[in-house]
């Protein structure tokens, strides 16, 4: 299992964490945001595929913001698949996504 934890940008939550194992997600966690809706969002996708998951949640808005915590979620699902799972990751999504 890999695990991935980044700061997101442009958004409320402070630190987005999960981890991927046979191309499922785990264990997804926000630090900061709106909490009841981000732990929904957690329990939401247990054990969902990563890859639909990143599609799905890909450019989902929070008003005028430009993105949100869903998609921020979405930008580093998409970089951990990219990297793969001896890629973990801590810090930020890289900016080219």
């Amino acid at each position: 299992m890999a695990s991935y934890a980044y700061t997101p940008q442009g958004v409320c939550s402070r630190q987005i964490a999960f981890d991927i194992e046979d191309g499922k997600l785990h264990n997804v966690s926000f630090v900061g945001g709106c909490s009841g809706n981000l732990k929904a969002i957690g329990k939401l996708l247990e054990g969902a595929d990563a890859r639909n998951t990143a599609h799905l949640l890909r450019g989902n808005l929070c008003g005028v913001r430009g993105t949100s915590c869903a998609d921020q979620l979405a930008l580093a699902i998409e970089a951990a698949l990219d990297r793969g799972p001896e890629g973990g990751f801590r810090g930020s999504v890289p900016p080219e996504l």
